[in-house]
């Protein structure tokens, strides 16, 4: 690619992840790829990809938080499992190939997508918690933590129908909490990556910038429309997602 090309692309790459990351999640599946093509090795691309997520879910943390979406109280012990479980994931990933969770995480993905789109009414509304917090917050914080630093794709959509169906929130602010989880598993596997040397700055800062404006323009517009905006974005994306683990995993069979 002509560099002088090379930098915008890269910019614009980010303000569509960014945009599409933070009302549903798989903004790493438009990244990554892009990151891959440029024959960046793997540990580097995942580190840079990490750098870039950093300011778009932190933008959309910014955003809704200032829209009085989370309950930061309710967020602390996850904040903290969340950390615990992406290094871990992260740490792993340097040493083990992941290929085996592209064949079983496309099928709990298609199923998410399956039960949302059979259940309108599900997150349309507030509804009644079905597991207690500290639990809840230690069980997904360590389990969807480790994931997004072990592989990474679903992540959002896991944590956001965790939110909608265990802990009772509508879909807007099950969006809303899930960017704030995102925020931490992308900063503790930020932090894996640098230390082993893993992270492209330029490259990840010029699409962190896009990713920062691309999340500020999508959790504005969830934050006006909600759960009309999100839902059929959400079951898109999370298809999507499968479809790409489903080919990926087929190739390389």
């Amino acid at each position: 690619m002509n560099w002088y090309w090379l930098y915008p692309a890269l910019f614009a790459t980010g303000f569509a992840a960014g945009f599409v990351d933070s009302i549903a999640g798989g903004g790493g599946l438009i990244t990554l790829p892009v990151l891959l093509s440029l024959g960046m090795p793997a540990p580097d691309a995942l580190g840079t990809n990490k750098l870039q997520a950093c300011f778009g879910s932190g933008s959309a943390t910014f955003h809704y938080s200032a829209a009085g979406l989370i309950r930061w109280r309710d967020c602390r012990d996850g904040i903290l499992f969340t950390a615990i479980g992406a290094a871990i994931g992260s740490v792993l990933v340097l040493r083990v190939d992941p290929g085996f969770l592209r064949q079983a995480i496309p099928v709990l993905l298609i199923v998410l997508a399956l039960y949302l789109l059979l259940k309108p009414k599900v997150g349309a509304e507030s509804g009644t918690a079905r597991i207690g917090l500290l639990p809840f917050n230690v069980l997904f914080g360590l389990g969807i933590g480790f994931y997004d630093g072990f592989f990474g794709p679903g992540t959002g959509s896991f944590w956001a129908m965790a939110y909608v169906l265990l802990r009772g929130l509508d879909l807007t602010r099950a969006t809303a909490h899930t960017k704030v989880m995102n925020f931490t598993s992308n900063i503790a596997s930020l932090a894996v990556f640098l230390c082993g040397n893993h992270v492209l700055f330029l490259s990840g800062t010029i699409m962190g910038i896009g990713q920062l404006l691309g999340a500020r323009l999508g959790s504005r517009a969830v934050i006006r429309q909600g759960g009309r905006l999100i839902r059929p974005i959400f079951i898109t994306i999370v298809l999507i997602i499968s479809l790409k683990l489903l080919y990926s995993a087929f190739n390389r069979s």
